[in-house]
């Protein structure tokens, strides 16, 4: 039995040692793979990440463009220089990458201009020009009248605009109606850090021009155009890292611009700012150990997340071993059982039957023969009835089938009563007791007895020859009566002290060759918990045990 179990005590550790490891290794690849695809992914959110950071960097200028421009042409080309300032002044608050602005309050005649655009009888030129921004001196605010010039070129922001205004006006299909979408791309030019917009007119006035290229019109018509060329500043875009853990730098550089530095120590991605701001792109630079912070912190979720799940399995995998190993020891115990209620069913039995063997084939039994065989039956017969109650009681008692009676006995005629009953039963057994507090207290007689029968049989048994002691005390402490059977039997391993009250349960030593059905103490735990006591045990190995018992008192 030994060698079995050490066999199976090596095969389980070794089936354990074995899961464990694949465990770890399983959980270790698992990590490094968690990690890698952390690195991966950061990486390339470092890449795509920038049309985010790019998108709302240049929301104020969408916002400009879309917006705030086509507020000119709610003025119908008669805006004047003290309303441009105020219209400028918001601009310039507002998109504080507009450094510049120069207004150009134009006409469009049917009749030449000395300055701007002729194109048939089609005429497009400035009364005058204005520019304004914070850095404008005032006394440079007016740049063009027609009375004077300054020296002035009107120059190509307004020329460029005429022209694409002309070649628009010139392939018009007056009998349709053009989308916003066409007029707003015709009406405007952008180009490098600058754009230019001329009012959208009316549909009526537009075919009116139309018919100004072909011929004169009387009277000669004059219809006022604004035109306001806005300088742009990309340096005064308000960059907005949406991803400030992942960025740890984003400037606007020049495409042309190109790092001394490119170690591998860095990561750097780019993206080209869009219309006006094409020349430029945003640049984003971050240091290797910087964005390694961002993958520890999208990794460590991750791996939290792997270390739930090994858990999970490894205590699945635990649970389910416990329970196998459970279940082997239930059947262990049942089969130890069967096999020990067998032999304390046999051997009275076998000693009942030669008995009577015995007299049935005698010739003739003396007195003293029949006496002893008469006794020998009687004390078989109480071994077996003994052994049915037992079990019969505690079926019961685990199931409540039986009611806890409640009579009043006198504690020291109930342990005399113990004393003497098994002092006839084992005359080598020695007794002493002491009864302190109470004198009588009430209780289920029947059940206080078979307790104290299983403690008293327990402590002969399992106590050497010459050391077959118990003492016995009772008292009332704290409105509880405590019971304590002290002997100086073998005592009871540490390592087996929480098994002994679990049914089946045998401690292997040489006082259980003969078998044990393992109830006893089982029966004990039983009997006190439905007294709705409690039972403990402390003990040390070939010194002796105390079995103490506390029940409710009442008197």
């Amino acid at each position: 039995m030994p060698s079995e179990k050490k066999s199976g005590y090596r095969k389980n550790f070794s089936l354990i040692l074995t899961f464990i490891s694949l465990m770890l290794v399983l959980f270790v690849l698992s990590l490094l793979l968690a990690y890698r695809f952390s690195t991966k992914f950061i990486e390339n959110e470092f890449v795509s990440e920038k049309v985010n950071v790019l998108e709302q960097s240049i929301e104020p200028y969408n916002d400009f463009f879309q917006k705030k421009l086509p507020e000119v042409s709610y003025y119908n080309g008669y805006l004047d220089s003290a309303t441009a300032s105020r219209f400028v002044d918001t601009v310039l608050l507002e998109y504080p990458f507009v450094s510049k602005v120069i207004f150009y309050d134009s006409e469009v005649r049917n009749t030449p201009v000395s300055d701007g655009l002729n194109t048939g009888k089609f005429s497009f030129g400035p009364k005058s020009i204005y520019q304004f921004g914070s850095f404008v001196p005032q006394d440079s605010v007016e740049l063009f009248t027609i009375a004077n010039t300054h020296n002035f070129v009107v120059g190509d922001d307004f020329n460029a605009l005429a022209i694409k205004l002309a070649s628009y006006i010139a392939s018009l299909d007056t009998s349709s109606t053009p989308a916003q979408d066409e007029l707003f791309s015709n009406f405007s030019n952008v180009r490098s850090n600058k754009i230019t917009y001329l009012n959208i007119p009316r549909i009526e006035d537009l075919k009116t021009y139309k018919r100004m290229m072909r011929k004169d019109l009387k009277p000669q018509p004059v219809y006022q155009q604004d035109m306001l060329s806005f300088h742009l500043d990309p340096y005064k875009i308000k960059i907005t890292n949406t991803r400030p853990r992942l960025y740890q730098y984003i400037k606007i550089e020049p495409l042309t611009y190109d790092p001394l530095d490119t170690s591998s120590s860095y990561f750097t991605t780019e993206i080209t700012l869009p219309g006006p701001f094409s020349d430029y792109k945003l640049y984003f630079i971050s240091s290797r150990s910087f964005v390694d912070k961002e993958i520890l912190s999208y990794f460590w979720p991750i791996a939290l997340a792997i270390l739930v799940f090994y858990s999970i399995v490894v205590l699945v995998a635990f649970l389910i071993y416990r329970n196998l190993n459970i279940n082997q020891k239930m059947f262990k115990l049942q089969y130890d059982f069967m096999n020990n209620l067998t032999h304390e069913f046999k051997t009275p039995v076998s000693v009942i039957k030669i008995a009577g063997n015995n007299i049935r084939s005698a010739t003739g039994l003396t007195d003293r023969e029949l006496k002893l065989y008469g006794k020998i039956l009687d004390e078989e017969a109480d071994k077996l009835n003994g052994l049915m109650n037992k079990l019969l009681a505690f079926t019961q008692i685990e199931n409540k089938a039986i009611q806890l009676n409640r009579d009043q006995i006198n504690m020291e005629d109930f342990i005399e009563s113990t004393v003497e009953s098994h002092t006839l039963k084992h005359p080598d057994f020695k007794f002493s007791y002491e009864v302190s507090g109470f004198n009588s207290f009430i209780t289920d007689p029947v059940l206080l007895g078979s307790l104290f029968d299983n403690l008293v049989e327990n402590a002969y048994k399992y106590s050497p020859a010459d050391r077959k002691n118990l003492h016995i005390s009772a008292r009332l402490i704290k409105g509880k009566v405590v019971f304590r059977f002290t002997d100086q039997g073998i005592g009871i391993p540490a390592s087996e002290i929480n098994n002994i009250f679990k049914k089946f349960f045998r401690i292997q030593n040489q006082y259980n060759q003969n078998g044990s059905v393992g109830l006893g103490l089982a029966f004990c735990k039983e009997l006190v918990n439905f007294m709705n006591g409690e039972i403990t045990v402390k003990s040390k190995v070939n010194k002796g045990t105390e079995f103490k018992i506390v029940l409710p008192y009442t008197d």
